[in-house]
């Protein structure tokens, strides 16, 4: 079998080093105490559904809410197992999340996602290895989500943060480990009684900062604000309960330093069906983490106690003109 190699430049880009305030590619700032942030794998995107509708996903509910919203989650009416998979710059990811839904409680979710950076080996000047180093980060998290109201729903996700930089063999230092935490807050609202309209909001990635080596070289996490909406176009247009068209814009900015760089977000979901499912979504993505600006597509299926999602995002990404695909796959319980 051949091993797997992944440049080490981009990976540990998108995974922890820093990246300056007004962009990823550079540029400074006049403030440095908050020139650079950490933890950047924190910003990847998970689950076919929310890249498939260019992440504006903090206005909906969803099985994937965890990663996204977790307010979203209190819309979940049966528990369910999710798994998702998905390919990056900065490697691959695994994701696994179990709902538990307890009416009139709430939801709780456990989910935990690995991100594999790959493995590089270590050659000397003549070429012979002599060692390798491997990436890795990991996120656990703990989410709970309830309808405080008819109209407002609220959540909360707790998480550990890992990132792993091992070395085997002959190598010039034993490697980097570094461990955080952070939270999540929001919420979502629909103001106005029999208007298919949702309002979303949330505090994303609020923590200490990240210590890589040292408390000098701690870096701050990447917090971001999210405020969103979605509307549910075909509510008053032929047979409501057959068929929905939500379209849902978003915009997401730093919690420091705001209005320097904004993310914008837009996405369309078209569901045709009752009990068994088929959905067909798009999004484009301006402004993301590491990736340039670009489209996205997707489709969902559900059959009886299964839901498939398959994404493709059109982006190439600022190192790589791979096309990344996602699949997320639930169970009901």
């Amino acid at each position: 079998m051949m091993k797997r190699h992944r440049p080490l430049l981009p990976v540990l880009f998108m995974l922890v080093m820093p990246v300056l305030h007004e962009g990823a590619l550079g540029q400074t700032t006049s403030d440095d105490a908050t020139a650079t942030e950490g933890a950047l794998f924190l910003l990847l995107p998970v689950g076919a559904q929310g890249v498939s509708v260019g992440r504006a996903m903090t206005a909906r509910g969803s099985a994937e809410s965890a990663f996204w919203n977790p307010a979203g989650l209190a819309g979940v009416s049966e528990s369910r197992l999710l798994v998702m998979r998905g390919d990056y710059l900065a490697g691959e990811a695994t994701a696994l999340s179990g709902l538990v839904v307890r009416d009139p409680v709430g939801v709780i979710a456990l989910s935990y996602q690995l991100l594999d950076g790959g493995d590089q080996d270590l050659t000397d000047r003549d070429g012979n290895v002599r060692g390798a180093i491997s990436v890795r980060s990991h996120v656990g998290m703990i989410s709970f989500a309830t309808s405080l109201t008819s109209w407002l729903d609220v959540g909360f996700s707790g998480k550990l943060i890992r990132f792993n930089l091992n070395c085997r063999g002959q190598c010039n230092d034993a490697g980097v480990q570094s461990t955080g935490w952070a939270i999540d807050l929001g919420a979502q609202i629909q103001p106005f009684p029999g208007l298919p309209l949702r309002l979303g909001a949330m505090l994303a990635h609020l923590g200490p900062d990240f210590q890589v080596v040292n408390a000098e070289q701690a870096d701050p996490l990447p917090t971001r604000v999210r405020v969103s909406a979605a509307y549910d176009l075909f509510q008053y247009f032929g047979n409501a309960d057959a068929f929905d068209l939500w379209a849902q814009v978003e915009v997401e900015d730093r919690w420091t330093g705001p209005g320097r760089s904004p993310s914008f977000y837009a996405g369309t979901e078209f569901i045709a069906g009752t009990g068994s499912l088929i959905s067909v979504r798009s999004g484009y993505v301006r402004g993301e983490v590491g990736q340039a600006d670009g489209f996205a597509v997707g489709v969902g299926l559900r059959f009886e106690r299964f839901d498939l999602g398959l994404a493709k995002s059109l982006a190439g990404s600022i190192a790589s003109e791979r096309e990344p695909v996602h699949v997320s796959f639930s169970i009901v319980f």
